[in-house]
């Protein structure tokens, strides 16, 4: 019997997200006769207690005997069980300074690390993951920032919404005034934003299009690929190249911010990669975007006035753009540009999210479990039996501790 257990989320600032609703443990444990799953209580999920003992769901707040142990969020070090697989996303995999504690105690502790958002197919496409609802939660959280920042309409925040269907619902007398709108990136983000925009009746044009006309209805652009890099010595995208040499690309992206009111940003970023634009660029005199929704949320990456996380109950500072520094939002004035910079959207709709996680969780990672070998698996192990995978031998400077976490 392999015994998965439910974790209690216990980062500062919980989140209510979960691998799996009741109703889904309960079919877990249902279809698959050689997997148990068990919940630690918990005072802070989207998902109550009392709804996993209805669906008649083992409820333990000792979890040692599972072999598996699955949360969302990083595991505070002095919680982790030593020599057990965890699944959870412990942002590591770029080297962030702020986790390198946890990734010295993975390694101390002997744990299997599996992070979710490194299950992929062999051509890198992630099996699993938020990023519909992140898009979903960003497309609203930017449109609302335009509206409160103009004075123009006004949205409820998603997190005091009930669920996707009732923020459906309040877009249902709205209408969009005759804003330029760029969305970049792809993927489920990009769906999840798409969904927004088309539920609004926002239209798209084409990026040349975007350039050189104004309209009289609110639109979008998507940039993608060629339309936002190109190589420096001979001006052509070629996507497998790009992926494998960033810093031999430019960005185009200055073309677009004296046609733009908002942009969207779901692109996945890395140092390597070339920031939409510079700082300093947001002095220039046809400066017109005033409004971003940062949807992927690197401090300082593609949109490098992201200065900082926000929060869900607090989620836009503006920044000067003469000063460059935080300041208050939702100013009207040409020298302020809003910033939505928040890490975890789809907390804002954590029952919707978790739902639409579990399904892909079943239905593609948990039959991998069952196997005696599984490449899904291990191309997601970043870590096991004290020691860094090949595939992330990359981490070693990072992940080594010279000296032992207490």
């Amino acid at each position: 019997m392999l015994r998965i257990g439910l974790i209690r989320e216990r980062k500062s600032n919980p989140d209510d997200r979960v691998p799996f609703t009741p109703k889904q443990c309960a079919y877990v444990n249902d279809k698959y006769p050689s997997i148990k799953i068990v919940v630690e209580p918990s005072p802070n999920r989207s998902y109550a207690d009392y709804e996993y003992v209805n669906a008649g769901i083992e409820m333990s707040e000792d979890l040692s005997n599972c072999d598996i142990l699955m949360g969302i969020k990083e595991v505070p070090a002095a919680f982790l069980i030593p020599n057990k697989t965890y699944f959870f996303f412990s942002h590591t995999k770029k080297k962030q300074e702020y986790n390198r504690p946890l990734m010295h105690a993975l390694i101390e502790r002997g744990v299997r690390m599996i992070d979710y958002e490194c299950l992929t197919y062999s051509d890198e496409q992630r099996i699993i993951g938020f990023g519909l609802f992140a898009g979903i939660v960003g497309a609203h959280n930017g449109l609302r920032t335009y509206g409160i920042k103009y004075g123009v309409y006004e949205l409820p925040p998603a997190h005091k919404i009930k669920n996707y269907t009732a923020l459906i619902k309040a877009y249902e007398h709205l209408k969009i005034p005759n804003i330029k709108i760029i969305v970049t990136g792809s993927g489920k983000v990009w769906a999840g934003v798409l969904d927004m925009l088309t539920v609004l009746d926002i239209e798209a044009v084409e990026p040349a299009d975007f350039l050189t006309h104004e309209y009289e209805y609110p639109v979008f652009t998507h940039l993608t690929g060629a339309d936002l890099y190109v190589r420096k010595d001979n001006d052509l995208f070629y996507r497998d190249d790009f992926h494998a040499n960033p810093e031999a690309y430019k960005c185009l992206f200055s073309s677009y911010v004296n046609q733009a009111d908002l942009l969207m940003n779901g692109i996945y970023w890395d140092e390597q990669i070339p920031r939409l634009f510079n700082k300093e660029d947001v002095k220039r005199h046809d400066w017109r975007l005033k409004v971003i929704a940062d949807i992927t949320c690197d401090v300082e990456g593609s949109v490098p006035i992201n200065l900082g996380v926000a929060t869900i109950s607090d989620p836009v500072y503006g920044v000067d753009r003469e000063t460059l520094q935080r300041m208050a939002p939702y100013e009207h004035s040409n020298n302020v540009i809003d910033v939505m910079a928040v890490e975890n959207l789809p907390n804002e709709l954590p029952r919707d999210a978790s739902e639409y996680f579990g399904v892909h969780l079943e239905k593609y990672i948990l039959p991998e479990l069952l196997k005696e070998k599984s490449e899904i698996l291990d191309r997601a192990t970043i870590c096991e039996n004290g020691k860094l995978t090949k595939r992330f031998e990359y981490l070693s400077d990072y992940a080594y501790p010279e000296n032992p976490v207490p």
